[in-house]
């Protein structure tokens, strides 16, 4: 399969919002095997189209220890999310060499269709489930550094701008 290039924070069309996937066809198929290598070879524990430019509601996931339980999520919904919240560390392939804190739900519980267009529900906690967070945010258009102070946010903008003059220089 192939490697896709990753869009990286803050090249505006992070902020689309991804449409629906129509049907599970073999395009569908081929981007979910191409976005699952991208991921593995950037050492990623999520991917979402809307980071490599496609802007369709598919996630691929792995939080494993191995790296061999891909989770693929094709218009996923949260059914429904824990009102208990804890706050840790992000990092994003699209915001690369950048952690901080995000407070996000404990557990959700997710509709989605999976690799081969069957639907499925999943219900996650931990790690997990804010993988799933993270993602979703990416296919509504959002960033976790948008859940950061203005003043992070635009530090981190400064750095990775500073950082892609000096690789294209």
């Amino acid at each position: 399969m192939a490697l896709l290039s990753i869009l990286r924070y803050p090249d505006p069309r992070l902020h689309t919002v991804a449409r629906p996937v129509q049907a599970v066809d073999a395009r569908i198929r081929d981007l979910v095997a191409d976005m699952l290598d991208t991921m593995y070879d950037a050492q990623g524990i999520g991917l979402a189209a809307t980071q490599i430019n496609v802007h369709e509601r598919v996630v691929v996931i792995d939080v494993s220890e191995d790296r061999n339980q891909p989770l693929v999520l094709i218009n996923p919904a949260i059914e429904w999310a824990s009102t208990e919240r804890v706050k840790g560390e992000e990092g994003c392939l699209s915001v690369p060499g950048i952690y901080d804190g995000v407070e996000r739900a404990v557990a959700v519980r997710v509709n989605a269709l999976d690799g081969e267009g069957r639907s499925r529900t999943i219900e996650a906690e931990g790690m997990l489930a804010v993988c799933i967070q993270h993602e979703m945010d990416h296919l509504m258009g959002k960033v976790f550094v948008e859940y950061l102070s203005p003043l992070k946010r635009n530090r981190i903008k400064s750095k990775l701008l500073k950082q892609l003059r000096e690789e294209r220089a």
